[in-house]
């Protein structure tokens, strides 16, 4: 069967499943994009690699990928294989170098996995065609939204006085700090929205 690579545009709480988030992959060079709800656990997970943020702990993704890679184990691949009653089915194939070998595993661990070893994420043609979306225009991509996730879990740490983000008034050396702390505190999502306000204001100067 035909494959389709994949990549991560996508990043966002989920409007239609109270908890969940959506992560969305879009065919590459191509316009159709492939919804998939996720826990918030596997969510963070995804928003923490992608920011390149550094656990005070390791994750168990990151356990995974040191356990993997102790023993020479690499992903080679993640392969999105079915789609039943619209639940998506993944695999990790694997290699220590002499042998292929595939595993089970739920899609969003896989995409998890994926961003941590850098590997390539496919899907095959007929899953893509059931139930990826026609995208007109690049409306779509939307990982600056990345900021929310866990919102409702970390409310407490939302400084709602400030307008935007909570830390428009804060300089920039007491906003590094908080980022500091916050990682300290396994407060991801919080740390995630102050390396937004960073970022804003390194690309506006």
């Amino acid at each position: 069967m035909k494959k389709v690579k994949l990549d991560i545009v996508g990043l966002s709480y989920s409007q239609t499943q109270s908890g969940a988030y959506a992560l969305v992959l879009g065919e590459v060079n191509g316009r159709r994009r492939l919804p998939i709800i996720i826990g918030a656990f596997e969510a963070q997970a995804i928003a923490i690699e992608i920011e390149k943020m550094t656990p005070s702990r390791p994750l168990t993704h990151d356990l995974f990928k040191t356990f993997a890679q102790t023993y020479k184990i690499e992903i080679k691949e993640i392969l999105i294989y079915n789609l039943v009653d619209g639940v998506f089915f993944a695999k990790l194939i694997c290699t220590d170098g002499e042998r292929t070998e595939e595993i089970d595993a739920r899609t969003s661990d896989a995409i998890a996995l994926a961003v941590r070893f850098n590997s390539s994420i496919y899907t095959y043609e007929f899953i893509l065609s059931s139930a990826g979306i026609v995208i007109e225009g690049n409306d779509f991509v939307f990982l600056e939204n990345m900021d929310n996730l866990n919102k409702e879990q970390g409310q407490d740490d939302i400084d709602t006085s400030i307008p935007g983000t909570g830390f428009g008034s804060l300089s920039v050396e007491e906003l590094n700090q908080k980022l500091q702390e916050a990682i300290a505190e396994e407060a991801y999502e919080k740390a995630a929205r102050i390396r937004d306000e960073l970022n804003k204001r390194n690309s506006s100067q």
